[in-house]
């Protein structure tokens, strides 16, 4: 169903917040190919040949949105322990991950994948990390799904060694051995590793988290991920419960001991980091560590309220994500960053975390955990032309502040999101595959996992 993107695409009369630079009240953006050609306030200039001509009267413009952390599968597993920690939630979900095959990660990953475009999301990071055996090519299921969508799409090729007989926290059913897994892994990144500037697929090396994976895997593969010039990723400092865990098994709390272990770096994003002390903060900012922040699931499952704030002050590189669909169910991207938001203001008053604070850590915050700080997460010329257009009449209208209309409530309805000058979603309704089969692919993919007749 996809169009080829049109030469040009010329947006006018738009309230553009490009993150870098100067908002305009009413300007227009040219699009050439995949890229931004021009911003600027007011009418576009003469744009010669054809152009197909939005008017963006009454909307704003802001990047396309970037996902930092995400596991898909999981769509295909919502309402599990509702009321868990992450620990009992983990130990209730692991056996019935065991059970997902290709099928169920191509359905699950569709429905995540348009659930997220249509909530503004132009990249999305993905972080899986169980691979049954005999189940099919489960990490090119969801490529082909992101590729369907049209996101930028960038897969963690994930793992898990240490299961419960070695003082880990899954079972050993769930668990890969460890030469198993770097071949793979090494195999992922040569298969579909794309580096290119506009790439639609890049692929990171992530070892699942402290309590499901041994010294020596988080070692190896970042030694196999900088050899190959690829970004690492993992779970880190969620919960209290991995506090105590890392302190009776290694000695030290989550973050000495990554450290210990050459993980962290401006090649590494972690996910959560909600239990940070003041030096954490410090070595977050001092080694460029990224910070994939997920509120929602983090008051989902009880963790508690990350030091955004304080890691934004120093420096650190703060992007959001919407965690597991089976760990903030239904959540939004663009809704994280009012979520964002408020908990900061819970946890530190009200000028903790502005509007544009927030957004830029939805964008540009964003492009930085993945290393495209230069491709996207600002609306710039020569970056690539992930927009998104946001309506803010009617109820939103009675806000002058469009960023806090934008922020502050509801989400306001999506008018258009381009992913390289393509359009992915036109009023509300996905435009590459059809909304209905996403859903019912991910509703197919939840009912084959929940009755196992696939097994």
């Amino acid at each position: 169903m996809r169009d080829p993107a049109p030469r040009r695409v010329v947006v006018e009369n738009a309230h553009i917040v490009p993150v870098k630079g100067e908002e305009i009240p009413s300007g227009h953006l040219v699009i050439e190919g995949d890229r931004i050609a021009a911003i600027g306030p007011g009418p576009a200039p003469y744009v010669p040949g054809e152009a197909e001509r939005i008017d963006g009267s009454g909307c704003l413009a802001t990047p396309g949105l970037v996902n930092t952390h995400h596991h898909l599968y999981q769509w295909a597993a919502q309402g599990v322990t509702p009321d868990g920690t992450l620990f009992e939630w983990l130990v209730a979900s692991y056996r019935l991950w065991a059970r997902m095959d290709a099928e169920v990660v191509s359905g699950a990953a569709t429905a995540g994948l348009a659930w997220l475009a249509l909530s503004g999301c132009t990249t999305s990071s993905d972080h899986h990390y169980i691979f049954p055996k005999g189940r099919g090519d489960l990490f090119e299921a969801e490529i082909e799904a992101a590729r369907a969508v049209g996101l930028r799409f960038h897969p963690c090729r994930g793992s898990m060694d240490r299961g419960a007989s070695r003082g880990g926290l899954p079972p050993d059913e769930v668990v890969e051995d460890i030469d198993e897994i770097l071949g793979a892994t090494e195999e992922a990144v040569r298969k579909y590793h794309d580096p290119s500037f506009g790439s639609m697929l890049r692929v990171a090396v992530a070892p699942c988290s402290p309590f499901s994976v041994s010294g020596e895997l988080m070692i190896r593969s970042a030694e196999l991920a900088r050899s190959l010039g690829v970004r690492l990723h993992t779970h880190g400092a969620e919960t209290a419960d991995e506090d105590e865990h890392c302190v009776e098994q290694f000695g030290v709390l989550p973050v000495d001991y990554l450290d210990r272990l050459g993980w962290l770096g401006p090649d590494v994003w972690l996910a959560h980091c909600v239990h940070l002390t003041d030096k954490d903060v410090r070595r977050f900012a001092e080694t460029g560590t990224g910070v994939a922040h997920c509120p929602s699931s983090n008051g989902r499952l009880g963790a508690g309220i990350a030091r955004i704030s304080d890691l934004l002050a120093a420096g650190a590189p703060v992007g959001l994500g919407v965690d597991g669909a089976a760990s903030s169910e239904m959540t939004p991207l663009a809704g994280e960053i009012r979520m964002a938001m408020l908990m900061q203001r819970a946890r530190y008053g009200p000028r903790a975390l502005t509007a544009r604070q927030a957004l830029e850590t939805a964008t540009l915050g964003g492009a930085r955990c993945l290393g495209r700080e230069a491709e996207i997460g600002s609306l710039e010329p020569g970056k690539l032309a992930d927009v998104a257009l946001w309506r803010l009449g009617g109820f939103h209208a009675a806000i002058d502040d469009p960023v806090v209309a934008f922020a502050y409530g509801a989400t306001p309805p999506l008018a258009r999101l381009l992913v390289g000058g393509r359009t992915v979603v036109d009023n509300g309704e996905l435009r590459t595959v059809p909304g209905e089969a996403a859903a019912r692919a991910g509703a197919d993919a939840h009912r084959r996992l929940r009755t196992g007749d696939h097994v």
